[in-house]
């Protein structure tokens, strides 16, 4: 037995929410590329390591998606939520530690945000274009 399609949403009620998580989501990116760059120039404690080596360690996944997210690909979204597990992980691991709490929260909590956000704005922009195209 098939199921029933359930009824997309209307432009109108789409339009506001597509905008705000794409702002949204546009922040989160930022202000993780912002916190990743200030964190390792300004308090790391790299033990000899080279800067530039993990800068671009840390900030090449989110360099790779950077275009989309800025464009408003879904897509490209649709990978930062996936991608963006890893800097979730690594801020949890961070604030276990008490020299780097403060960075791995925040790094936690921006990066949960970044996955909300992405993910909303990934559902709201396909049921759009689905909308826009003439699918009920």
């Amino acid at each position: 037995m098939a199921r029933e399609k359930k009824p997309l949403p209307s432009l109108e009620w789409l339009q506001p929410r597509m905008k705000l998580s794409r702002a949204l989501s546009l922040f989160s990116f930022v202000a993780l590329l912002l916190l990743l760059l200030v964190w390792n120039l300004a308090f790391a404690d790299l033990h000899g390591a080279r800067i530039g080596v993990v800068l671009a360690i840390q900030l090449l996944p989110l360099a790779l998606l950077a275009p989309g997210i800025v464009l408003g690909n879904a897509r490209a979204h649709a990978w930062a939520c996936f991608v963006v597990n890893l800097y979730f992980i690594q801020g949890v691991l961070a604030a276990i530690d008490p020299a780097r709490a403060l960075f791995g929260v925040l790094e936690a909590v921006i990066s949960f945000n970044l996955f909300c956000c992405a993910l909303l704005y990934t559902r709201w922009r396909f049921q759009y274009d689905r909308k826009l195209a003439g699918d009920a």
